[in-house]
């Protein structure tokens, strides 16, 4: 089986959901980083085997297969087909698992994987209290098995991340600490300009847009977003607008076209747990990917894993033992944004360029998703 190497990354700045990027068009949005990808390379487009792009909600703008789309908004040859995933937040890493599996299998030689979100166009709708909100059907009703196994209990993101709260003793002023963390490193590294290299500056935007000082009087006096609970907005990630491009390699293409391999994709693999408390596959998909490679937690010398909620990475460190001065040293999607289905994308291109920057040499990504699913990869530095 051959290798998939990681021969470059990068990504827009994210955007906070009403804001800077708001009024770009969501095929605008991804084909600007995809064009600068494929030129950059100098690899005529037409060698290229497929485009895979997460995106969820994918409606209007967003509908029609957004990843062939967006490749022919971006100016590339109609010959390559794309394809888009959706697998809830972890859309965008599914991608680069699918294009990682097509290249090892020998399948494909070239392949373009990211995601794509705006936000600002297609509302959040993957749960029962968003449906209700936004005008979408809920998704379970009227399915009489699901019923039968669940019955008609709320199924909900924010429903979750109480439960994980509550199931291991998470207090609010816990949750604000990782909160105000997130902010802070966040606001460091773009002092340091550790993203510049990983973003590619648009017209409308040049720096991510989400993070900002910390008022931790203003976050205790926030209302929690479900009655009784103890998350709030600010512990929370931010409904955001993006988009993350990765060109991912065989061993054939790497030597056909002098191409420098960043890193490899060591591990891919996902998946899944409670569907109702939802949140804490990672947990499980974590474990499962060092079991499977032989690995520890402490050998990996960066880790991402998304900041859906502020319980999902204390309930997550609290299981696997974590060293959390190894997690999310940028900030994560709190501080950062979450652009539900580029964030998977997101994610293993900064882990990448923050593996670059500090000299490591494993990187290990996870996120929670929707319906109690989680991915996790592993990568490895060259």
């Amino acid at each position: 089986m051959t290798q998939a190497y990681i021969i470059d990354a990068l990504r827009t700045p994210v955007g906070r959901r009403g804001k800077s990027l708001a009024q770009l068009h969501p095929l605008d949005l991804a084909a600007a980083p995809l064009a600068e990808l494929v030129n950059r390379n100098n690899i005529d487009s037409e060698q290229y085997d497929e485009i895979i792009l997460g995106c969820i909600d994918q409606l209007g703008p967003q509908s029609m297969d957004i990843a062939r789309n967006a490749w022919l908004a971006a100016g590339l040859s109609d010959h390559v087909p794309g394809t888009t995933v959706e697998r809830q937040c972890g859309s965008g890493q599914q991608a680069v698992s699918y294009a990682a599996q097509a290249v090892m299998s020998g399948a494909s030689d070239l392949v373009v994987a990211g995601g794509v979100q705006s936000m600002s166009s297609i509302p959040l709708s993957y749960s029962n209290s968003a449906a209700k909100d936004f005008g979408f059907p809920n998704p379970y009703a009227g399915s009489e098995k699901w019923a039968a196994r669940y019955g008609d209990q709320e199924i909900s993101q924010f429903r979750g991340a109480e439960m994980m709260a509550q199931h291991w003793g998470f207090t609010r002023g816990e949750l604000e600490d990782l909160a105000a963390t997130s902010h802070e490193r966040a606001l460091h590294a773009q002092a340091q300009g550790y993203f510049d290299r990983e973003i590619l500056a648009m017209d409308q935007l040049s720096i991510d847009e989400g993070p900002r000082p910390v008022d931790r009087a203003k976050m205790a006096s926030l209302s929690p977003i479900t009655e009784g609970g103890a998350h709030t907005a600010a512990t929370a990630s931010q409904m955001s607008d993006g988009a993350a491009m990765l060109l991912i390699a065989s061993e054939a293409a790497v030597k056909r076209y002098g191409l420098k391999p960043r890193a490899r994709i060591h591990h891919a693999s996902a998946r899944g747990d409670d569907p109702v408390m939802m949140l804490s596959a990672p947990i499980r998909a974590t474990k499962y990917a060092l079991e499977r490679t032989g690995m520890s937690i402490h050998d990996m010398d960066r880790i991402e894993i998304n900041e859906a909620f502020a319980a999902v990475v204390l309930a997550w460190q609290k299981e696997v033992g974590a060293d959390m001065s190894k997690v999310n040293v940028n900030g994560g999607a709190i501080a950062l944004g979450h652009p539900i289905g580029a964030t998977g994308a997101r994610l293993m291109t900064s882990l990448l360029h923050e593996l670059e920057r500090s000299g490591g040499r494993y990187g290990l990504q996870t996120m929670c998703e929707g319906g109690g699913q989680a991915n996790v990869t592993i990568i490895e530095r060259l």
